[in-house]
């Protein structure tokens, strides 16, 4: 059987970025300390030594030409696979398709969303090497959480994750999580044969409190400008 001649293999980081947006109009090119909200990730990961090529997946022309602007690939989504329902895996699956199409053959897949950009290329150098330390299939960012969690049902409500006859002091709490939409990791059969980001063996990468921050507002925008600031000066410590 012939086997085809892969001109490159590794790691490579795929983001999802469409032109159209409920909350925020044209969100993704909104300026976030004074770059396109698309940027930050771009940027992340090329700060990333272990990430590898990057892709930006858009039906968008103004966001094509912006991630061309700082060098990366740029994959042309349908339409159909950019509308409000269309889920991120569809995005995923349509990227790896056209990517394996043009003899790249990768290793893990790093995918992050615009919407979550307080990271860094450290974050995502050390999601990899949790995920390979651990020989998980997949990974997802997790920050922690320290709430007391209730439902509710036909009327009746009920605690999650504690009993509250015996309400325990947050510290004596096994640990919790939250996903907080930053970095996902996985290698490429879990999405092929799962149709998920996730599977197989999972790693949790714990982040900061602060990456869990989503943009979905213009508030968003300046809470995120602020955070960014913060975690400048943390680094230039």
């Amino acid at each position: 059987m012939h086997l085809p001649n892969f001109k490159f293999r590794g790691n490579i980081v795929v983001i999802p970025a469409r032109g159209g947006s409920k909350g925020v109009p044209r969100k993704n090119v909104n300026l976030l300390d004074k770059k396109p909200l698309i940027a930050h990730s771009i940027l992340d990961a090329l700060e990333s030594n272990l990430a590898g090529q990057v892709y930006v997946s858009t039906d968008d022309i103004e966001i094509a030409a912006i991630s061309q602007e700082y060098g990366v690939n740029t994959i042309q989504r349908p339409d159909y696979l950019a509308s409000d329902t269309a889920s991120s895996e569809s995005a995923l699956i349509h990227s790896l398709s056209v990517i394996e199409e043009s003899l790249v053959k990768p290793d893990l897949v790093i995918f992050l969303q615009c919407t979550s950009p307080i990271r860094t290329g450290i974050d995502i150098d050390r999601a990899i090497q949790k995920l390979q330390s651990e020989d998980a299939d997949s990974l997802v960012s997790v920050s922690p959480s320290h709430r007391f969690l209730w439902e509710e049902a036909n009327g009746v409500a009920k605690a999650i994750n504690y009993d509250y006859r015996h309400r325990p002091r947050r510290q004596d709490m096994n640990p919790q999580y939250v996903e907080n939409g930053s970095i996902y990791i996985f290698k490429p059969w879990v999405l092929k044969e799962l149709g998920n980001r996730l599977g197989g063996k999972i790693s949790l990468f714990p982040m900061s409190e602060a990456a869990a921050h989503e943009i979905d507002s213009p508030l968003d925008f300046e809470i995120a400008e602020f955070l960014l600031k913060q975690q400048v000066v943390s680094h230039a410590d």
